[in-house]
């Protein structure tokens, strides 16, 4: 929801946005992996500013203090 917020303000052409959470427990620590697709006619640069609006919005803000989080971003060109 951040990241189409984001995008509608800048007026980007965000089309999609599909993220999926994985979340395993390493030396009883909790740990989290953020794969994050988009689609839409979006440069590198776009892409990139959007991973870190993502490491920004309010639920990961919420969670890292307390759990590990790496996320990564990937244009879907797939979807049109």
């Amino acid at each position: 929801m951040t990241l189409r917020m984001y995008a509608i303000k800048k007026e980007w052409p965000l089309d999609h946005v599909e993220v999926m959470i994985e979340h395993e427990k390493i030396d009883n620590k909790d740990v989290m992996r953020r794969h994050i697709k988009v689609s839409g006619q979006l440069d590198e640069e776009q892409i990139q500013r959007l991973l870190e609006i993502a490491n920004r919005c309010p639920v990961h803000r919420t969670l890292s203090p307390a759990i590990s989080i790496t996320s990564e971003i990937a244009l879907d060109r797939m979807t049109p």
